[in-house]
């Protein structure tokens, strides 16, 4: 046995002295493989990736001094890759270069960066383009910004010339000394920059780590971690003659601030006292035709001591002369209305030019002889969830005090968010993203809401003529900043002798839902994607109702074409002494709102609706059997009642009779959109909504063009409410047939327990064939329902009567569509076997009624589609008609609610 074994174990060892040399050059060459093939594959990725860059395909690229590139940087050992570093990956772009022969002019600088790029590119004015040119260039340059403000808070000035310096501390990479913020600054760390960074935030302290890392904390390291000096040996990334810590060794500076606390509002007087009731001064900016709206909230929050300044949006013809009407009517001069040079500006959502109103506005009410104690600012959209006399008793109680809501989020991340480290450019009322800046070392950034209640003593500070050097710069920084009014009043108040006035609350409870508010629906006039709140609805009123032991006096937003029971409920809630009375006054259950008025010349009308509205106007004369020679359309407005859109009503006017013996008649009429869907017998009683519109509104799941016009450049959308009870999931196909019979698109729907309701955009030419249009749903072969629409022959181009040139160019339009042949031809088949398909073809008929006959071919279309329900008698005429100040549906009749006439 012994032999045995031992002969066993020579065997074994001969074997692998054989292999040993063959072994160990199997693993040599596999080694070799492995490395060619990352070397290989590493090549073509980054091949691939200059590749993409040299053809703008990919829009980032790491800065020369933010962020952390794998490969480029030491790391310390408990560091990976994919840590809190990515925060700091913002802003990158990728280099471009500007085609000068768009420019009338020769670019004081030469710049390359893709924002600004874009941005000169697509403004359409040549002033426009030079501005964004020279902000651009002073950017780049370093002139428009100041590089540090200086703090003024008396308690946190911050630090002047270095932070102080508490000392080399042991790290843990579990339990860190600063917990609250971590950064890398790859080239440029330095004690005063890292300081600079944590007092932005609002952080006490700042720390400095393994030569590039900065770490920000609220609390004061503890002196039993204090280390010796010399523990802290690896030199700044930034400075050299300046040590940043070592591994897990790391200098630690307060920056000179102390924590921050909001004061607490007060709610009750101490005994004995007695409070002075405040006089408060509403800064309302409007815009849009909720006219009526506005009214009723000045209506509601009327009170003789307090003061009314009316901002209107500088392009809204319609609500400037309403509010005018309204300053008029008020016998006590406290409702002013926003006039005269550089006093009235476009209000566009994010808009920089918003602060700029917010502060001439200002200006203008501190200048008027009624005094007043509070500026709060609101919108035609907010409304009261408290009574007056609520507000004024609790704003007397925090004189002196400043209402202003904060983010709640880590500075930085806000920052971000907010794209406060972004240049934006106003102008052709658009926002403009130009590039990337640093915003000013030494103060700490804050913001949140823009809707503020602000002592006088801080607006007289903000606002004065002759700012100081805090105000002044922090100016510069804001004008070109993306939604100011957000940031400017926090972070001023965070940095001047105002710093203990701040309360964090605006007073506000607002309706976020951020699924749907944050649908980029403001691209057309921001380069950003932005969030908005929706608008009550009844079903919200439980959140109203539990405001009700909590500072907060305001709510937004509400919106009467949405839901009117809201605010109704909310009026009946705060003043139920006035519901008997309200109940049956007149219009109460009703709401008109403008949609055109002969007097505008600003904003344009959509020519579509202005070609409906005149075409109704005829046939409003024409339905009356009179002898009309000129039809002048007067006011086109949307009627609502019972929260239910009825309509709408079309007030014109007709010279009649003999032209030299003619007599002005003056009518409106209520008049119906047709309903032009049917459903098979199967699906009755299925669909609880299917209409075709422009002017969507994803947040709100409704279509903002009450008329229903579409023209030939529109772009149609379909939206569709199903039963509960109905089976799902189902599938469903959206055919869209044009008056020619052609299958233009198809979309398809998929049905889910959760997605009922929803909306279908389909992908069109720009130019649409005039005429009825159809729209076929299908459950697989079968036939749900079917709908037409139409998209109306223009009379109208740019708010002038339409030339023949023109209306041949616009309605005279027999587009290609491209569908899949596939899909053509399958559908194509099924409309045929319904007698349906290819029943007509392009005539020769457009062109004479374009030529010679465009109203009557207009008025014959759009009979077919709407329908003419009431008319009455718009002043004293000879007309057997009832007169309109007499009906309950007419714009004329009287409106409790927004009636303003006994106000003052």
């Amino acid at each position: 046995m012994v032999l045995t074994k031992t002969h066993s174990i020579s065997r074994s060892s001969s074997c692998l002295r054989k292999y040993r040399i063959l072994f160990v050059f199997g693993i040599t060459v596999l080694c070799v493989q492995i490395y060619l093939a990352h070397t290989f594959f590493g090549l073509e990725i980054r091949n691939r990736k200059s590749s993409r860059l040299s053809s703008g395909d990919e829009l980032s690229q790491p800065e020369e001094d933010e962020g952390l590139s794998k490969g480029q940087l030491k790391l310390p050992p408990d560091k990976t890759s994919n840590s809190k570093i990515s925060q700091t990956n913002r802003n990158r772009t990728t280099r471009l270069k500007l085609d000068h022969k768009l420019l009338n002019f020769t670019p004081p600088c030469e710049f390359t960066g893709r924002d600004a790029v874009s941005a000169v590119t697509r403004a359409q004015s040549q002033v426009c383009k030079q501005y964004i040119v020279n902000v651009t260039c002073l950017n780049q340059q370093g002139l428009l910004y100041p590089e540090r403000i200086q703090s003024l808070c008396p308690h946190s000035p911050g630090f002047i010339d270095k932070p102080v310096s508490l000392g080399c501390f042991k790290d843990d990479k579990t339990l860190r000394i600063l917990s609250g913020y971590y950064h890398v600054f790859k080239g440029n760390n330095s004690p005063e920059r890292c300081a600079f960074l944590c007092m932005q935030s609002g952080y006490l302290y700042a720390g400095t780590e393994y030569s590039v890392e900065c770490f920000c904390g609220m609390e004061k390291p503890s002196q039993l971690k204090r280390l010796p000096d010399s523990s802290c040996n690896m030199k700044c990334s930034g400075n050299p003659k300046y040590s940043c810590g070592g591994y897990l060794t790391i200098n630690v500076f307060w920056t000179g601030i102390q924590k921050f606390k909001a004061q607490e509002a007060r709610n009750a007087s101490t005994d004995g006292e007695n409070v002075k009731p405040v006089q408060i001064a509403y800064l309302l900016t409007v815009n849009g035709r909720a006219s009526r709206q506005v009214k009723r909230l000045i209506n509601i929050l009327y009170h003789p001591s307090h003061f009314f300044y009316i901002h209107v949006d500088a392009r809204q013809d319609y609500l400037y002369r309403e509010m005018l009407e309204v300053e008029k009517s008020c016998k006590t001069s406290n409702i002013k209305v926003a006039r005269g040079e550089n006093l009235r500006h476009a209000s566009i959502w994010g808009g920089a030019s918003l602060l700029t109103t917010f502060l001439r506005s200002a200006q203008q009410m501190i200048a008027h002889s009624h005094h007043w104690d509070f500026l709060v600012n609101l919108s035609e959209s907010d409304y009261p969830i408290k009574s007056n006399a609520q507000l004024t008793q609790f704003l007397s109680l925090n004189r002196g005090m400043n209402f202003v809501k904060s983010h709640g989020r880590e500075v930085q991340r806000f920052i971000t968010k907010q794209g406060l480290d972004k240049t934006f450019v106003e102008c052709e009322t658009r926002m403009w993203r130009t590039g990337d800046r640093k915003l000013p070392d030494g103060i700490q950034v804050d913001g949140g809401s823009d809707w503020v209640a602000l002592s006088r003593e801080f607006v007289e500070y903000v606002a004065n003529s002759q700012p100081d050097a805090l105000v002044t710069n922090l100016l510069k920084v804001f004008k070109y900043t993306l939604l100011p009014a957000e940031s400017f009043f926090h972070t001023v108040l965070r940095n001047s002798r105002f710093c203990n006035t701040y309360i964090d609350n605006n007073l506000h409870v607002t309706n976020w839902k951020r699924k749907l508010g944050c649908k980029c629906q403001y691209k057309a006039v921001v380069d950003w994607c932005g969030c908005s709140p929706n608008d009550f609805k009844l079903e919200d009123f439980s959140r109203i109702r539990n405001t009700v032991d909590r500072n907060l006096f305001f709510a937004r937003k509400f919106e009467p074409i949405i839901d009117q029971r809201i605010i109704d409920r909310v009026e009946e809630w705060l003043y139920p002494e006035k519901l008997n009375k309200t109940v049956i006054a007149a219009g109460y259950d009703a709401y008109w709102q403008s949609l055109y008025h002969n007097a505008d010349l600003s904003p344009l009308t959509d020519d579509a609706q202005l070609t409906v509205s005149n075409s109704i106007a005829r046939s409003t004369f024409r339905k009356l059997n009179m002898d009309f020679k000129r039809v002048h359309l007067l006011e086109t407005t949307a009627y609502f009642r019972q929260n239910q859109f009825v309509g709408i009503l079309i007030l014109a006017e007709a010279v009649t009779g003999e032209e030299t013996v003619g007599y002005t008649e003056r009518v409106e009429s209520l008049v119906y959109l047709k309903h032009n869907f049917s459903t098979s017998r199967e699906w009755l009683g299925k669909i609880q909504s299917l209409s075709v519109s422009t002017d969507y509104d994803q947040k709100e799941k409704t279509f903002r063009n009450l008329m229903g016009s579409i023209g030939p450049y529109s772009s149609p959308v379909l939206s569709y409410e199903f039963d509960t009870g109905i089976t799902t999931p189902q599938n469903l196909s959206v055919l869209w047939v044009d008056p020619y019979d052609r299958l233009v698109d198809v979309n398809y729907i998929l049905l889910e327990e959760m997605a009922l309701a929803g909306y279908v955009r389909p992908q069109f030419n720009e130019h649409l064939v005039v005429g009825s249009w159809h729209v076929f749903l299908f459950a697989d072969t079968l036939l749900v329902a079917k709908m037409n629409f139409l998209v109306t022959p223009l009379g109208y181009w740019r708010n002038k009567k339409i030339d023949v040139e023109k209306a041949k160019e616009v309605n005279n339009a027999a587009s290609d569509y491209h569908v899949n042949e596939e899909t053509n031809k399958k559908w194509s088949h099924l409309l045929s076997s319904m007698n349906f398909y290819g029943r007509r073809t392009y005539s020769t008929d457009t062109e004479i009624n374009i030529n010679s006959n465009l109203n009557e071919w207009i008025d014959k279309l759009v009979s077919e589609h709407y329908e003419i329900d009431k008319i009455c008698d718009a002043n004293e005429s000879k007309l057997k008609l009832q007169k309109c100040i007499n009906t309950f549906w007419s714009s004329l009749s009287p409106d409790s609610k927004a009636d303003i006439n006994n106000l003052c």
